[in-house]
């Protein structure tokens, strides 16, 4: 009882993982943990959502997910008045007010509020991309990104704007297309005063002032300034072509390539 109990908090401060996952190597401080994570791999969900029929692995994740639904973020900041759905997420913004970033990376020195966030980020430069989707074969760096990949494939979007019932994969997205019906735009760039609805539009945008390119192909050198550009861009070395027609097989590099190709078989005009 309380003996196992401190030897499990003394973990915390140790930085001991001794559970080991045997699918993707990831580590654990107690054993119970590891157990609910290899649900993950194994696909057990015992816990089915009453609204929407998803399924998940834990009890309190469920409840963490009926919060989409209902609306509820029960823990507030208490500085910005800010509202979270997550302990967690609370924790993490409240570091914005203190901008405390105690956790620096001694690759390139860039600082994270988190030590997650840190070891996260230190796959960019270890190239490292553990997490596999079994139906296309495509690798990622982290289990979120292999998460939004595989509604790709299963045409899951379970975030709705409650304006226009549009759906979307993930709730930035959905939160991002609702500012077109607010009009809402609280990202100004100092340079040229071009309005944006996201932070990360906002940044994207700001490398046209400063010509930052972060992303580099490992095979010609040439540099992008999004991931998902020095992604399409490698295919032209790898000779990859995931997107197949459904009606005749033919392979493309890129979706629009594949949906103007489709237009031959149904008869539409561009």
């Amino acid at each position: 009882g309380h003996r196992g109990n401190f030897k499990a908090h003394q973990l915390i401060h140790t930085g001991d993982k001794p559970y080991k996952c045997n699918v993707c190597e990831k580590s654990f401080r107690q054993a119970i943990h590891l157990k609910r994570h290899k649900m993950m791999h194994t696909g057990q969900k015992h816990y089915k959502c009453d609204v929407c029929e998803k399924s998940l692995t834990r009890a309190s994740s469920l409840k963490k997910h009926k919060r989409m639904h209902t609306g509820e973020k029960p823990y507030q900041c208490g500085l910005c008045e800010k509202s979270f759905t997550e302990s967690d997420k609370l924790k993490k913004h409240e570091k914005i007010h203190t901008e405390e970033k105690p956790y620096n990376c001694d690759v390139c020195g860039k600082s994270f509020r988190a030590a997650n966030a840190l070891k996260q980020h230190y796959k960019i430069h270890t190239g490292e991309k553990p997490y596999n989707c079994d139906v296309c074969k495509n690798t990622f760096r982290y289990a979120s990104a292999l998460k939004q990949h595989y509604m790709i494939h299963t045409g899951e979007k379970p975030h709705q704007c409650n304006v226009c019932g549009k759906s979307f994969r993930d709730a930035s997205r959905c939160k991002q297309h609702h500012m077109i019906h607010t009009g809402n735009k609280p990202y100004n760039c100092d340079v040229c005063k071009k309005s944006f609805s996201c932070a990360n539009a906002l940044k994207k945008h700001y490398m046209i002032h400063t010509g930052e390119k972060p992303y580099n192909c490992d095979v010609c050198g040439k540099s992008f300034r999004e991931t998902s550009a020095l992604k399409k861009h490698h295919m032209i070395h790898t000779g990859d072509k995931p997107f197949n027609c459904d009606v005749c097989g033919k392979s493309f590099r890129w979706t629009r390539a594949l949906k103007k190709h489709h237009m031959i078989h149904t008869g539409e005009k561009p």
